[in-house]
């Protein structure tokens, strides 16, 4: 059995830290907009690379959420509500903003369409789209 050793960079180290401090998800492209904003630009392939070693220490998991949309990611610790293999999200059709849904109402939901419908709903790509507090505000203010 061989262990794969990762020889970790500066700025895999600095990837881990910023991605350690984030609440939201975050694509590859607001990890290079961070770093270019402090002057320490970082090329894409750099930001994969630290992505795929994270997911794959299962500290990172990422989300394929449709054929539109850049992949997000989201660091996950114990405290989230995504650390659960049960994890539904809310998309913003207006801004894109991802929300965690982790509402014992959708389990109820997800149940009954088991029950008396006869289906599995795969919990890894449930996705319900809408628009967003925030953008709904904008909405009314025009």
């Amino acid at each position: 059995m061989t262990i794969k050793k990762h020889y970790q960079t500066k700025q895999q180290l600095a990837i881990e830290e910023y991605i350690c401090s984030t609440t939201d998800h975050f694509t590859v492209a607001d990890v290079c907009s961070h770093f270019r904003a402090e002057g320490k630009p970082l090329g894409a392939a750099t930001v994969y690379r630290a992505l795929e070693r994270l997911i794959e220490e299962g500290k990172v998991k990422k989300y394929i959420i449709d054929e539109q949309s850049a992949a997000c990611f989201e660091y996950i610790n114990p405290e989230s509500s995504c650390a659960e293999p049960r994890c539904y999200h809310l998309k913003c059709r207006e801004c894109g903003r991802l929300v965690h849904l982790n509402c014992g109402d959708i389990e109820a939901l997800v149940s009954h369409i088991h029950k008396r419908h006869g289906f599995l709903i795969d919990m890894n790509r449930t996705v319900f789209y809408g628009i967003c507090d925030t953008c709904s505000e904008e909405r009314f203010k025009s």
